[in-house]
């Protein structure tokens, strides 16, 4: 993957900055922050650039320190289990976990660790005293770009790529196909999952994403969404060489630098705010607020949303707003499966 989209200082300069800001800081300034990432890490350009940028701001506004983890292709719970519990008994509190994967690891550790406050991107099976569920409506905002890619589709024919075939990614779909389904009823939707569990490498491997959409433009699709983490850059790389267009995810792809070569070929982005769930969570902590279980982020708390940037969707954003005002208000309700 290219350089990191959301740039942050490395953990020495972090440091000298949080003592430098500690007396101006609430009295939590002090905090040491340690963060897992999901694979892909910190320069994917997606979800875990975003929990990236959350952690970022934390450390400016919050003068935090902060340490982060990454995570490696293939490897088993117990290897996530010692990552988080590295950052445990190394002083860090609280502990973020970003993605479903840490799901069992989490209830785990955390009940070995009942002092420690951990919080859990994409996940509300793990359960205790001490953990924040950080839960998003990915199902609306892939609504909005459903409609987007309905109403852009010149053939009727629209393509959905999954980085893997687990419940977290289904939500992306059904709603994206409802989204288009409202448009066009009768829209073709051509559909293709990377990897099977607990094969979790389809999230990062461009060569298949690029695979799969080359075969949904090859059938006709002119407009494909990934929900595919770092594999999505094959489906841009597809869409380019197709003359086609594609759909983000996560973060406002067009415009991050990593994307820089494909801002021409995406249309818009479904764009999920772990930024802002993070630096909810952190600022929680920072005083005192923390609460444990679901923190839901939906259209109506602008946990999700879609992205403008390149004026491509200018001409039917009044439509998409039509839409999302809906769903915010109840007379859509859009599906999870």
């Amino acid at each position: 993957m290219a350089a990191a989209a959301c740039g942050g200082g490395d953990d020495a300069s972090t440091t000298t900055e949080a003592s430098a800001g500690a007396s101006s800081a609430p009295a939590a300034a002090q905090a040491k922050v340690g963060l897992a990432y999901d694979i892909g890490g910190r320069g994917d350009g997606s979800f875990n650039d975003a929990a990236a940028a959350g952690l970022d701001k934390a450390v400016s506004e919050l003068k935090v320190e902060k340490k982060e983890l990454e995570a490696t292709a293939g490897e088993t719970d117990a290897q996530k289990e010692e990552r988080l519990r590295l950052l445990a008994s190394g002083g860090y509190n609280p502990v973020i976990a970003v993605g479903f994967a840490y799901s069992a690891p989490v209830a785990k550790v955390a009940a070995e660790f009942p002092d420690v406050k951990f919080a859990i991107v994409d996940d509300d099976a793990a359960k205790g005293d001490n953990i924040t569920n950080l839960m998003f409506a990915e199902e609306q905002g892939s609504f909005l770009v459903g409609v987007a890619a309905a109403l852009k589709s010149e053939k009727g024919n629209v393509g959905f790529v999954g980085g893997v075939d687990v419940p977290l990614i289904h939500k992306f779909e059904a709603g994206f196909e409802a989204g288009a389904k409202a448009v066009k009823p009768d829209i073709k939707l051509q559909s293709k999952y990377l990897t099977q569990p607990p094969d979790f490498s389809g999230f990062g491997d461009p060569a298949k994403g690029k695979t799969a959409a080359q075969g949904m433009y090859d059938a006709g699709a002119d407009v494909v969404y990934q929900a595919a983490g770092g594999s999505g850059a094959g489906v841009f790389e597809a869409a380019k060489a197709a003359k086609a267009t594609a759909i983000g995810v996560d973060s406002d792809q067009a415009a991050l630098p990593a994307y820089a070569d494909f801002k021409d070929v995406i249309i818009t982005s479904m764009i999920k705010k772990v930024d802002v769930a993070v630096f909810d969570f952190l600022q929680s902590y920072s005083t005192g607020a923390v609460k444990a279980g679901p923190a839901i982020y939906d259209l109506k708390a602008g946990g999700v949303d879609y992205s403008t940037t390149g004026g491509k969707v200018d001409d039917i954003k009044s439509k998409i707003d039509e839409y999302k005002q809906k769903i915010i208000n109840g007379e859509i309700t859009v599906p999870t499966s």
